[in-house]
């Protein structure tokens, strides 16, 4: 190969480079801003494909899509100088490319900075009006959209920056507070128990005592339905006898006698002196009673 060949071969080389150096594209998702020696010449590049001038411009690209960020957990007080440990987190998306490079020089970082140290003023303030109550259930959907609108009605005019939303992620108590919540649910739990328990026991003892008076009561009533069903029992048995008396003396003389030697000589032991001659004994030796 001749000299003129490398050399033109050379020159098409370079020729082809300076073309693809002074081409760029920029994707659907971004738009992009030109420098010219550090100097802003171009601002909101849409996508698609684009000319510049080689080494001497320089291009930025910047994602339009909505970003997220989550905050640090931070501590604010609320209308009742209660602290709370609040995490959250931002939606947002670069409104005006221009705006955005020329405020934070095209940083992300410090974007999200900003933005982070306008959130915090929001939140410190929309607290500091509202009770405990209402950041954690109350008002929290009116807070956030307070905040929200507050914020980004400066973002927008200072950092090109739109913000989307604006969310609590989560509201604790820091934890010294934490431990007092909790010592004292645990003392008014401990007291609303004992209270329970002093309850049923009075409860209980009312109970019982009833229940005993009941015990008595029956108890008497039984006893008393016996005797009256005893007293009746030997009434009628005294009558029978009365009745079997009358009818046949003889019979009932003799079977009382018979009764009555039964409990006499029940036991082996049993040992009674007595007349033979006596009425007691006339049946043992007469079966008819005679003398």
């Amino acid at each position: 190969m001749g000299p003129k060949s490398v050399v033109g071969l050379a020159g098409a080389l370079i020729v082809v480079l300076l073309v693809l150096s002074s081409v760029f594209i920029i994707p659907e998702t971004h738009r992009g801003v030109m420098l010219r020696f550090g100097e802003l010449v171009e601002t909101d590049i849409k996508a698609g494909i684009h000319f510049k001038v080689p080494v001497i411009d320089q291009v930025r690209e910047f994602d339009i899509r909505v970003l997220t960020m989550d905050l640090p957990s931070r501590q604010y007080l609320t209308v009742e100088k209660k602290p709370l440990d609040v995490t959250s987190y931002i939606a947002w998306k670069i409104r005006d490319v221009d705006q955005f490079y020329r405020a934070t020089g095209g940083d992300e970082f410090r974007a999200q900075s900003l933005l982070l140290s306008r959130v915090d003023n929001g939140l410190r303030d929309e607290f500091g009006i509202r009770t405990m109550h209402e950041v954690v259930s109350g008002q929290r959907d009116e807070l956030m959209h307070n905040l929200r609108d507050r914020v980004n009605e400066t973002s927008v005019k200072e950092f090109g920056i739109d913000i989307k939303d604006i969310r609590v992620k989560a509201i604790e108590f820091p934890g010294q507070v934490s431990d007092n919540v909790y010592r004292r649910m645990a003392t008014e739990r401990e007291k609303l128990a004992q209270e329970f328990r002093s309850r049923g026991k009075e409860l209980a003892e009312g109970i019982r005592a009833d229940a005993d008076r009941q015990k008595t009561v029956t108890l008497a009533e039984a006893f008393a339905s016996s005797e009256t069903t005893r007293g009746e029992g030997d009434g009628e048995a005294a009558r029978i006898y009365a009745d079997a008396y009358g009818s046949n003396p003889e019979f009932y003389s003799f079977y009382r006698s018979l009764q009555a030697y039964r409990n006499t000589f029940s036991g082996k032991d049993d040992l009674m002196v007595i007349d033979a001659e006596s009425d007691f004994m006339r049946f043992l030796k007469d079966s008819q009673g005679g003398n």
